[in-house]
């Protein structure tokens, strides 16, 4: 289990893919009245890498100049977000070849979605925009520690590294907590659930994988 802190490179903390690394997330995403730490159920997302730490003075500082450049656009559209009423103060910034794609805030409450939360609607917006769902040629600077679902779209959409400023307890601590204890997961029983896998049977071949 991970149990260290997130590596810092000046500005923010940034991580790049690696299928067999433990989770980023402090486990006050997860919170659990027994007092365990929930990190475990996340294992296997993410690589948590310094850009800057091993890299000479001089290069060190471009790295963090380019880090500041991109976070602090992220950081205004979280200003942006609760200025126009959309949401929660939370910025994303998809970049390309040191080019911005696309950047975005929480939008919430302005499109009555629960889903579309900064770093969401940043990957929506970027596929559309570069008509691909793969952004593996592409990095994330996010105002915030990503949440859960979060995270997911980010690797999901195979975005190659991402950088975030503030941490999840900051956010936590202004009533951003996204557990939700009266939640019942389960499977279902008998033909339904023999039912719901034959979908994939039925229709391999048929459709192509992304």
């Amino acid at each position: 289990m991970w149990t260290g802190a997130p590596a810092s490179s000046g500005f923010g903390v940034d991580w790049r893919s690696d299928d067999l690394a433990p989770s980023p997330f402090p486990s006050s995403w997860f919170p659990r009245t027994d007092g365990t730490d929930r990190r475990h159920l996340l294992a296997r997302s993410a690589d948590l890498l310094p850009s800057s730490a091993a890299l000479p003075m001089e290069e060190a500082k471009a790295v963090q100049d380019r880090e500041h450049k991109f976070l602090s656009i992220a950081v205004e559209e979280a200003y942006r977000a609760v200025d126009r009423g959309h949401g929660r103060p939370f910025g994303a910034v998809v970049v390309r070849n040191d080019e911005v794609v696309v950047s975005c805030h929480n939008m919430v409450v302005k499109n009555t979605d629960a889903t579309a939360h900064a770093e969401v609607t940043a990957i929506r917006e970027a596929c559309k925009k570069l008509g691909k769902i793969d952004l593996s040629d592409c990095e994330m600077y996010a105002s915030c520690e990503p949440c859960p679902m979060c995270f997911g779209a980010v690797r999901l959409s195979r975005i190659k590294r991402l950088v975030y400023g503030a941490t999840a307890e900051a956010a936590i601590a202004l009533g951003s907590c996204y557990q939700n204890a009266n939640l019942e997961i389960k499977r279902a029983d008998g033909d339904g659930a023999l039912l719901a896998e034959q979908v994939f049977v039925n229709t391999k071949g048929k459709f192509q994988m992304y």
